[in-house]
């Protein structure tokens, strides 16, 4: 006898969204609120932003995302990230324990967060300002776009040698 397929796939629920699904809600997100944004920015100490953004007015953000508790609890190094930048959010998945980013050590007097699926993001919790002194926003602001200006003409004309972004 032949048996005919499920008419539905078995699943076992939703799919658990990457960090990439989050960046681009965050970046999307970002963009309603006039941030432009650039994955993967290398900062000066050998530190990566996962999403750096600017704003018409040069305000810097920097919005570090995490998808796993592990990787949120295991992070010591997130802290270096608040000399590069006016504004610092956690970005997680919707559904995530959030707790934790309540807690002294995660400075949520100074941090915000945001909830996002690949599709869209929210502010949970807006982040404070703390302001760049003049010559750190000049250096991020001239990094920046240099490195948005180099990727944009490696997919231009992606057999160039160009610049590497470090």
């Amino acid at each position: 006898m032949i048996r005919s397929a499920p008419a539905a796939p078995i699943s076992a629920g939703p799919l658990p969204l990457l960090a990439a699904d989050v960046a681009r809600g965050v970046c999307r997100m970002l963009w309603r609120h006039d941030l432009i944004a650039l994955p993967e920015v290398p900062l000066s100490g050998g530190r990566r932003a996962d999403l750096m953004a600017i704003d018409a007015r040069g305000c810097v953000v920097i919005v570090e995302v995490k998808v796993s508790r592990a990787d949120l609890l295991g992070d010591g190094k997130w802290t270096d990230y608040l000399d590069h930048c006016d504004r610092y959010f956690w970005a997680v998945p919707d559904g995530f324990d959030t707790a934790p980013l309540m807690r002294e050590g995660f400075l949520p007097e100074r941090t915000g967060v945001i909830v996002a699926d690949r599709y869209d993001a929210a502010i949970l919790r807006e982040a404070a300002t703390h302001s760049l002194p003049a010559p750190a926003r000049r250096k991020l602001t001239l990094a920046f776009a240099r490195r948005a200006a180099i990727r944009a003409m490696a997919l231009a004309d992606p057999e160039a040698a160009w610049p590497r972004e470090d």
